[in-house]
């Protein structure tokens, strides 16, 4: 902590920073995580699992699922299971690898994954409505230099 002139103690500016973006980020993943429960009765993990399954149409091992969501392998094969269970998604062995499973969108998964894909980003949209665009912007180059930085530690 860093003393201020009347004595009394603050937060260094690079934590205060930190819990900043932190603040920011939980408002919003909050927000999404109740839209996605109301209107489509799922949860934020499984739509990530979606997400990340859609932008490899050849799909994904688990292991790839687990790196591309920073989560453990456990976590991925029980969302993965779930989805399974709702016809979202499929596995299949990988023929280049007979130990490994490859995991696809079913059509069914695809559909749903648009159209939940189109309201989050409404609901983001929503979320910043109040934000003017050249400050996104300016924010956006911000935070670009931000992860430079802290990509070099």
């Amino acid at each position: 902590m860093e003393e201020k002139h009347d004595g009394s103690l603050e937060a260094p500016m690079d934590l205060r920073v930190w819990v900043r973006l932190l603040s920011c980020a939980m408002r919003i993943e909050k927000r999404l995580r109740r839209n996605f429960a109301e209107q489509f009765d799922t949860t934020l993990p499984r739509f990530d699992v979606m997400a990340s399954l859609d932008r490899y149409p050849d799909g994904q091992t688990m292991g790839d699922l687990s790196r591309a969501l920073l989560v453990s392998n456990g976590n991925v094969t029980s969302i993965v299971r779930q989805l399974e269970a709702q016809k979202l998604v499929e596995t299949n062995v990988d023929p280049n690898d007979r130990r490994s499973a490859i995991v696809t969108l079913t059509p069914e998964g695809k559909t749903l994954f648009k159209r939940m894909a189109r309201d989050h980003q409404g609901w983001v949209r929503d979320a910043m409505k109040d934000f003017p665009r050249d400050k996104q912007q300016q924010l956006y180059d911000l935070l670009a230099d931000l992860k430079v930085s802290i990509g070099r530690s």
